[in-house]
């Protein structure tokens, strides 16, 4: 018999970690066990935690039957897992799948909608949560997956979709009549993938990040320029667009004053400084819906296509720009885990970990 674990966080103390151990899952009628294999730590994961109530997140994989009392959570992961156990006809023993995960050794999962391509999770507790997160998809009929890019895949993949459709949006909105867009947070995976795309398409991408990661944002040649935090108000005071990554009241509190009226939208995208401050933007951008909707206008099949191409063009670009550091089992999980909270991944680094 192979034991399980469950590493949780405190949802009201996100430094305060435990790792619950139990029996060995067993599928029932109905059911198929996921063994989590390999699984990124980025501060997305992160950003599930900060929002995990008002967003639902620690809703997907309740602690409930984990052993784990009332106010612990489990933060979202995104990775491969391996079909190790299932009575649902289509998902055999042994398969290989991408999607979201607990911070766990295993997954039960309700398998429904099953096809070449996957199945989504149908368990009661997911049917009223975004779709996009409970979508479970086998590598071989994955357009974007190659086994030798599995680390990438786990690292960018749900980053770069977010980054994907936010620049869609950008871009279908005609830059918001902006002469320049302006990410903050530069240096993390999210920005730079959506300046990727964005950049000349249409108007001036700016990055701002700290002035440690300045030299190596520049350097994934992602933006038109590159500037320090301290250096809002050397911007343009020209129309101006302003996405923000980092959620810091300051960053959108110089900009405002800097820009007045030129500034021309305002978007709160994700939350690397862990301040829920979207109530201070214009708006805030939620993936899942630009999915939903580009699903239906498109279809989910020429949207896979298109992803795939993007994927493709970003991939060949990034090169060797990522350290990959692979650590193993739910002590470093906890590190990495401490790490991204604490703000300490460098931006070049990038955290795979295997279960």
């Amino acid at each position: 018999m192979t034991p399980s674990w469950t590493f949780a966080v405190d949802r009201d103390e996100l430094t305060r970690t435990t790792v619950a151990h139990g029996p060995e899952v067993r599928a029932r009628d109905g059911e198929a066990v996921l063994r989590v294999d390999r699984v990124g730590m980025t501060a997305n994961n992160v950003t599930y935690a900060v929002l995990g109530e008002s967003f639902r997140y620690w809703r997907f994989f309740p602690p409930d039957g984990r052993g784990l009392e009332a106010g612990w959570g489990l933060v979202p992961l995104w990775g491969f897992a391996e079909v190790v156990a299932s009575t649902v006809a289509g998902v055999e023993v042994g398969q290989r799948v991408y999607g979201y995960l607990p911070p766990a050794s295993h997954l039960v999962v309700r398998p429904e909608r099953v096809d070449g391509t996957g199945f989504r999770d149908g368990s009661p507790h997911r049917a009223d949560l975004p779709s996009a997160y409970n979508a479970y998809r086998l590598t071989t009929g994955d357009p974007a997956y190659r086994v030798d890019e599995e680390d990438l895949l786990v690292l960018f993949r749900p980053l770069f979709f977010t980054s994907f459709m936010l620049a869609d949006q950008v871009v279908d909105n005609g830059f918001y009549g902006a002469a320049a867009v302006v990410l903050s947070s530069a240096s993390s995976k999210t920005a730079y993938a959506a300046a990727f795309e964005l950049r000349g398409r249409g108007a001036r991408v700016v990055g701002l990040t700290s002035p440690g990661n300045v030299a190596y944002t520049a350097s994934l040649g992602c933006y038109d320029d590159v500037l320090s935090y301290a250096q809002v108000e050397t911007l343009t005071p020209v129309p101006t667009a302003y996405l923000d990554l980092s959620g810091a009241p300051a960053t959108r509190a110089a900009l405002r004053e800097h820009l007045g009226d030129h500034l021309v939208r305002d978007i709160a995208v994700g939350l690397t400084y862990q301040i829920p401050n979207i109530e201070a933007a214009g708006e805030f951008f939620f993936a899942p819906v630009g999915m939903r909707e580009r699903a239906a206008d498109w279809g989910r099949d020429e949207l896979d296509r298109r992803f795939s191409v993007a994927w493709r063009r970003f991939v060949d670009a990034l090169g060797d720009r990522v350290d990959i550091q692979v650590g193993h089992g739910p002590e470093a999980l906890r590190t990495a885990w401490l790490a991204a909270v604490a703000g300490r991944m460098p931006a070049r680094v990038g955290q795979i970990l295997r279960l």
